[in-house]
């Protein structure tokens, strides 16, 4: 049969049922801690960096689940909310740590003297402050927060060094509230409208973060970054670790086609090839669905979800 479920290229309007999307793809995003399935040793990794407080530096191919983890921990021991900094080439640590608006403060202290107000209340610095993920992840607390810091290898080279002294010494400073006539601010947390009462501007730790690093290895890093953090490579997946991560998605994978999709993946990255796990769930997902496509448009789509990640 021919698989025209929704646009069909003719220009005409219609109603259309859209099928309910794939559990990994609802919103509000959900955390996926019940779905995951921590590859051999992943869970030894995760334990020895909780032991030791050490940063968790996990590397391996892009979609090989490197940023799951955290949840499942998180979950697990109670951690809360998984706080999230994403790393791009223009990240600093200054911001992972606080964000300080100096010109929306400036604004309104001009508008306050226009408008004849209390100067001091004209000075509050507390709402144009704000502290980033790392930040929020070292305030004080009874249990350890949990911080992915996702894709560690996209920043600039000399950021992972910048991470060492908050790293090992597991405070910082704030010099805007170091500097501010007010001995203790609260300010806002990362993602949350909560907020914590810094005094004098410094933030200790008292339980060390649980962090995540992932790296897709597109770089090395420094020997003294390296050695403070516990290292995890991830292992290419045969089928039967495919064949349970399917499940855990999409239930039992007994489907013939579903079978044949999952050997051929783990044979393609046997072979070396750069495949993500979620393409492979897409390709199920799709393919196996009872009024789904077959024939030569099943093939077609089946080409166009598994192509390799680093051919265009």
């Amino acid at each position: 049969m021919n698989w025209l479920p929704y646009y069909r290229g003719d220009g005409l309007r219609r109603e259309v049922e859209i099928a309910p999307p794939p559990p990994w793809r609802t919103f509000p995003r959900k955390s996926q801690h019940a779905q995951y399935r921590p590859p051999a040793g992943m869970t030894d990794a995760v334990n020895a960096a909780l032991h030791l407080r050490r940063p968790l530096l996990i590397t391996g191919p892009a979609g090989s689940g490197k940023s799951t983890v955290i949840d499942q921990v998180a979950h697990e021991l109670g951690l809360g909310d998984v706080l999230r900094w994403h790393i791009t080439s223009r990240s600093t640590l200054g911001e992972a740590l606080y964000r300080y608006d100096a010109l929306g403060r400036i604004h309104a202290q001009n508008v306050g003297n226009l408008r004849g107000g209390d100067e001091s209340r004209q000075d509050d610095i507390a709402p144009f402050l704000q502290l980033g993920p790392l930040g929020t992840a070292l305030l004080p607390t009874d249990r350890p927060r949990a911080l992915l810091i996702d894709e560690i290898d996209k920043s600039d080279p000399d950021l992972p060094s910048d991470l060492l002294d908050v790293l090992e010494s597991g405070e910082y400073e704030i010099p805007e509230l170091v500097r501010y006539r007010e001995p203790k601010v609260r300010v806002r947390l990362w993602a949350s409208r909560d907020t914590h009462e810094i005094d004098r501007g410094s933030v200790k730790c008292t339980e060390f973060p649980f962090i995540v690093l992932t790296s897709n290895g597109d770089r090395d890093f420094p020997p003294a970054f390296l050695r403070r953090c516990i290292r995890f490579t991830m292992p290419r997946l045969g089928a039967d670790a495919l064949t349970d991560i399917v499940s855990a998605h999409l239930g039992e994978a007994s489907d013939a086609r579903a079978a044949e999709l999952i050997g051929q993946f783990a044979a393609r990255i046997s072979q070396g090839e750069h495949l993500a796990v979620d393409q492979l769930l897409n390709a199920i997902a799709l393919l196996t669905a009872p009024d789904g496509p077959d024939g030569a448009q099943a093939e077609q789509l089946r080409t166009l979800l598994l192509r390799e990640l680093a051919r265009d």
